[in-house]
């Protein structure tokens, strides 16, 4: 599951990225337009600059935009940045590998296979996907029916 941080790090990449070209965007309009906590934004946003991917402006007319041309940032890139990794399970993880407590050696362990196979699915994806792309919105899913 992706952390709060994670998500609010890809919004706030996205709104950046829908701004693309049109000059700095001000904390307050990215925090209100992707309901993100303004002091969270803070520190998310002055990652990003430490990470190359945002640049900041002081004064008036400053804000934040993004360092790169939108498809030059990945997903896949965004997630290891602030998650460390795509793997659901410490032993499937290629950049952060640990042996998982209470488990069978991973040479025997199943579930480690396939979690290193869904980990290289969803690399795939996202790795494929840049802040450029359109991505769908989808209806949510309806609530189950009452019993």
């Amino acid at each position: 599951m992706l952390s709060q941080k994670t998500r609010y790090t890809i919004r706030a990449l996205q709104h950046l990225a829908d701004h693309w070209r049109q000059g700095p965007v001000r904390l307050d309009a990215i925090a209100e337009a992707q309901n993100i906590p303004r002091k969270f934004l803070t520190v998310i946003l002055s990652e990003m600059v430490r990470e190359g991917l945002v640049n900041s402006h002081r004064g008036r007319e400053g804000g934040y935009e993004l360092a790169l041309p939108p498809v030059d940032i990945r997903y896949g890139d965004i997630i290891r940045l602030t998650r460390g990794s795509l793997a659901l399970t410490p032993c499937a993880s290629r950049n952060a590998h640990e042996h998982c407590a209470n488990c069978l050696p991973e040479a025997e362990c199943r579930l480690r296979g396939l979690m290193l196979e869904l980990r290289d699915e969803m690399a795939a994806i996202l790795d494929r996907k840049t802040l450029a792309d359109r991505i769908e919105v989808e209806p949510p899913f309806a609530d189950p029916p009452i019993a």
